[in-house]
């Protein structure tokens, strides 16, 4: 029997994208799945349901969709969402289970099986499912036309009949997927492009995307666990960290941070003491204030002025670029998929498979991935 696979309409406020575009659809549909997408879930990222039609789905109410074997989608379901799911329904989505387990338990109290998207282990085997790194992707680039966009002045080298205009000098704090992307964004732009990040390995690839890599006064181990993230540093090591990152600030016109440490809150790493200390029409874009943000005075999805320097905290810049976004959001969900789903048509998430073990949050009633339960362990 064919899998169904359901692609609802996002309600999350200000969430435009579709959680598998039509190209997406169709390798499903070319397996023998059945893909019933809402009728107008990809309007937002401007893919028509004849789009959908066209790549062989079918375009049905929001009911329909959500009784699927199989529930695509970006940013999780609301209440009524978990309603329409059908008994031993399968959810993919961007969760955050390590930052808000509500919507991961009451995926669990309806029996479903919860997919963690961001949780996809970063193995070469699984690279092709990795949405977090797609999503970042996105989120990198934007960070930097945000910048140039709100700097009042030029990013790059002009030479002109009024005379020579200097480039912008950008700094971008961590070196993940988001950082550096922004960073390879921000040269493009003509900008004169640096990055700092706490990992020993983040050197070669700042320098890789023609970027200067910033050495700060102080010493600290290696601070990269086996995922390849950044772990938290000690308090002490903290602290030096914000003091000599203050000292480089008033260097830049612009500051991109994005330093996460997964299921916990941003570590703080420019103080309202930093932001005084940087050029007056200073620009910072804090990627990270999804999760209270790497700047003491970031607000969630405001614009704020501090000691002249603008502070923007977007938290969905992936949603600002729909199209793409969801393009590049469907082929990680589709390959998820693909991977698992047999000849008979039934999507076998073997618990001993080491992507499973890492995506898999909930299941059979019960949360079962040992991060999380260890989030909702009591203090």
């Amino acid at each position: 029997m064919a899998l169904t696979i359901g692609v609802p309409r996002e309600t999350a406020p200000g969430e435009a994208r579709v959680a598998l575009a039509s190209d997406a659809a169709r390798r499903l549909v070319r397996k023998g799945c059945e893909v019933r997408v809402e009728q107008g879930a990809g309007e937002r990222a401007f893919i028509s349901d004849a789009d959908f039609e066209a790549a062989g789905c079918h375009i049905v109410d929001r009911a329909e969709a959500l009784a699927s074997g199989a529930v695509c989608t970006v940013s999780g379901l609301d209440a009524s969402g978990l309603d329409g799911l059908a008994s031993g329904a399968v959810v993919l989505g961007l969760l955050r289970p390590l930052d808000d387990t509500t919507a991961v338990e009451a995926l669990a109290a309806r029996g479903a099986t919860a997919v963690a998207m961001e949780m996809v282990p970063r193995t070469s085997r699984a690279q092709r499912m990795d949405a977090l790194s797609a999503m970042s992707t996105v989120s990198g680039y934007r960070a930097a036309l945000l910048a140039a966009f709100r700097l009042p002045q030029f990013f790059p080298l002009l030479t002109t009949a009024a005379g020579t205009v200097r480039p912008a000098r950008v700094l971008v704090i961590g070196a993940g997927v988001a950082g550096l992307q922004a960073l390879a964004t921000a040269r493009r732009l003509g900008a004169i492009t640096a990055g700092y990040d706490v990992r020993a390995a983040a050197r070669e690839q700042v320098e890789s995307v023609g970027a200067s890599f910033v050495e700060l006064d102080m010493e600290t181990a290696d601070q990269e666990d086996a995922g390849g993230y950044a772990k938290a540093l000690a308090e002490d090591e903290a602290a030096r960290q914000v003091e000599a990152l203050a000292k480089v600030l008033p260097d830049y016109h612009v500051v991109i941070t994005t330093a996460l440490i997964p299921g916990r809150a941003a570590p703080v790493l420019i103080t309202a003491r930093g932001v005084a200390g940087m050029r007056p029409g200073s620009v910072i874009v804090d990627l990270a204030a999804a999760n209270g943000g790497n700047v003491e005075a970031t607000r969630a999805d405001e614009e704020i002025v501090a000691s002249g320097v603008t502070v923007l905290g977007p938290t969905n810049l992936a949603a600002e670029m729909p199209t793409h976004a969801s393009e590049m959001y469907g082929r990680t969900v589709a390959a998820f998929l693909l991977e698992f789903l047999d000849d008979e048509g039934t999507l076998n998430l073997d618990p001993e498979d080491e992507i499973v073990a890492g995506a898999v949050v909930a299941r059979d009633g019960e949360i079962v991935h040992p991060r999380v339960l260890a989030a909702l362990a009591p203090a």
